[in-house]
């Protein structure tokens, strides 16, 4: 007799049960979409069209997979609507308003997390809200500055940049002459322009760093080191690689710095920057014990270890 091969998955049934039991949650999620529908397609756009903020596109799968991952402890919750959420509603609706209106494209964008917010508390709690922090927090990274707050960032680190590529030319025993975000070769000039900056590796960077202290590290403090640490990091690998430019600028030829050199070049500093990042990670695991693991657990009692004792 052939055996019959039963099919495990969710019939029909499970699934209109589920969508009776989360309606509320469907009738929601589909109005925030409706309404936030121009405000998320120019954002996966920008996402896609600037190379600073391509890892906006990871980040909406991270958030996902989060909260599947977190959805045994989310159904244990008992709901406990707080009417705070009703006025975070509130905020992030006049946040969509005041974006709209003055035609601020970060207002509008900040607050759909906001509103989100808003509504887990006003409709489930604050036990929800703690589980749920931490993936709705990640949208943030992945939302672009204002631009005026922008260039006030990537001017400084041209001119960082520019002054740690110039100071590792000199070590080499380079002849150079920096003026600015100008880097001033005896065969030709090098600008520190804005994609050289560094910020879109200091982006990426910090948040893998967040990631990845989040997924391999219990501690908060030491979460904390590791993305601080991600900053000077990011801007020291991008000051080796204006070095490597100037050099292959000089010893070769200034075509020989640009095309392929110039990707791959990024792509391994930042690779080199991640590697370092874990092996810093590790070293200071060596000499930082963490305190959770060295606690003692309390020992059995004579009865959960099958020994019975008579009076």
């Amino acid at each position: 007799m052939a055996a019959q091969v039963g099919y495990n998955g969710p019939t029909m049934t499970d699934l209109w049960s589920m969508a009776r039991r989360h309606w509320k949650a469907l009738v929601l999620s589909s109005l925030v979409a409706v309404l936030y529908r121009g405000v998320l397609w120019e954002l996966a756009f920008e996402w896609w069209d600037n190379p600073d903020y391509s890892h906006g596109l990871l980040l909406p799968f991270v958030m996902a997979f989060l909260i599947w991952n977190r959805r045994e402890q989310l159904a244990a919750l008992s709901p406990a609507p707080r009417n705070l959420g009703l006025f975070i509603i509130l905020g992030g609706l006049g946040l969509l308003f005041a974006g709209e209106l003055g035609a601020e494209f970060f207002l509008t964008r900040v607050s759909l997390p906001v509103l989100v917010a808003g509504l887990i508390l006003f409709f489930l709690g604050w036990g929800h809200m703690r589980l749920l922090m931490f993936p709705l927090g990640l949208f943030l990274l992945a939302i672009p500055l204002p631009a005026i707050i922008f260039y006030q960032i990537t001017f400084p680190l041209q001119l960082l940049a520019s002054r740690l590529g110039s100071s590792f030319l000199e070590a080499t025993q380079v002849p150079v002459l920096r003026e600015g975000n100008l880097i001033v070769l005896p065969n030709t000039t090098l600008e520190v322009v804005e994609a050289c900056s560094g910020i879109r590796s200091l982006f990426t960077l910090t948040t893998l760093t967040i990631l990845y202290g989040y997924f391999l590290e219990r501690r908060v403090s030491l979460r904390l080191v590791l993305v601080a640490l991600s900053v000077p990091l990011a801007l020291f690998c991008n000051g080796l690689r204006i070095m490597g430019t100037g050099l292959l600028t000089v010893h070769i030829s200034p075509e020989a710095a640009e095309g392929f050199f110039h990707t791959f070049s990024g792509w391994f500093l930042f690779s080199v920057a991640l590697l370092s990042l874990f092996a810093v990670h590790k070293l200071i695991g060596l000499f930082v014990k963490d305190a959770s693991a060295a606690i003692p657990k309390p020992a059995e009692s004579p009865e959960e270890e099958g020994v019975h004792v008579t009076g």
